[in-house]
């Protein structure tokens, strides 16, 4: 398909009962699933299966469970894109499809990523918030404005610090914001616009990442990295990645920094060897907002879901 854009969607796509369908009726499927048992010591496919979804919402499962089935619905479509993107966890799971690195290599990352990630901040110290119409360069400044205020406040007693950051640019209308929980609440309600606290249990794309961050580039350098075989759109750059030093470095980076997925999606938009996307992965979020950003430049784009068997017999 060389004239489609794939999309790997990342945390807050997962829902119980992802990938039954997947370990049914493939035995690819059902292999790679024991294979991520074995690899995890624990039984991440009945997670996916059966939740409960507390445990599924937890970062050092969701992250292994989306990049499973994402891995899996990609081998069994078969089909190669022109290039590719994903929204953060997104990124390892097209970089994987790429052939970056092997699906053992990218399991094991993904869930110490996300046992970094949920170890940075204590529960319920930190919290993301999405904007619903807000203007990013307000946005900015308002971050900007609130942690000026608090830059000599001491952390508190676990060592959190009262900071907030933009997390992801997601579309013309939705910014997300990521902080200590008291600085994003402090940050939304300035900007007096609607917010919907998201139901994640770590501040994902803050400063309160670094230590996840520092942690992770060391098992990131002890990877092999392969040039890809189709060009990958990082996060924090919004540019094609061409070969395994630079995506290695993608990766290092996108911890703590903002996911520009507005970004990304109008370059994508603006590609004239681009005719359609295909989602792949699952739940629809991408879906959803490429399609917005598609009718706010006025153009008509194709967009598949491949979220089950089913999708791939309807898209041969």
């Amino acid at each position: 398909m060389n004239d489609s854009a794939f999309l790997f969607p990342g945390q807050g796509s997962q829902a119980v009962g992802m990938g039954l369908d997947l370990f049914e009726k493939s035995e690819f499927a059902k292999k790679t699933f024991r294979q991520a048992d074995e690899i995890l010591g624990y039984y991440l496919s009945r997670i996916c299966f059966t939740g409960p979804e507390e445990e599924l919402k937890l970062t050092c499962n969701t992250q292994p469970a989306l990049l499973t089935v994402s891995y899996i619905l990609y081998s069994l479509w078969q089909k190669e894109p022109l290039l590719a993107a994903g929204h953060s966890l997104g990124e390892y799971s097209a970089l994987l499809c790429a052939g970056v690195f092997t699906y053992e290599e990218g399991l094991t990352l993904v869930h110490k990523r996300g046992k970094y990630m949920q170890e940075a901040v204590p529960v319920g110290k930190g919290a993301m918030a999405a904007l619903i119409g807000a203007d990013i360069e307000n946005v900015r400044r308002t971050v900007a404005v609130v942690n000026d205020e608090n830059a000599g406040l001491p952390a508190d007693p676990e060592g959190v610090r009262r900071v907030v950051n933009l997390a992801n640019w997601n579309s013309a209308s939705q910014v997300v914001i990521s902080g200590e929980k008291g600085a994003v609440e402090d940050a939304a309600r300035r900007l007096g616009v609607k917010t919907v606290f998201l139901p994640v249990s770590a501040p994902f794309h803050s400063e309160l990442m670094l230590p996840a961050e520092e942690k992770l580039a060391l098992d990131l350098d002890r990877v092999v990295f392969a040039d890809p075989r189709f060009p990958v759109i990082n996060n924090w750059q919004v540019q094609k990645v061409r070969s395994g030093a630079d995506a290695r470095a993608g990766l290092k980076m996108q911890v703590s920094r903002p996911v520009r997925w507005h970004e990304t999606m109008e370059s994508l938009l603006l590609d004239p060897g681009i005719a359609r996307f295909a989602e792949i992965g699952s739940g629809k979020v991408l879906a959803r907002l490429l399609k917005r950003a598609a009718r706010d430049k006025q153009r008509d784009i194709p967009v598949v879901n491949i979220e089950n068997l089913a999708d791939i017999e309807k898209n041969p």
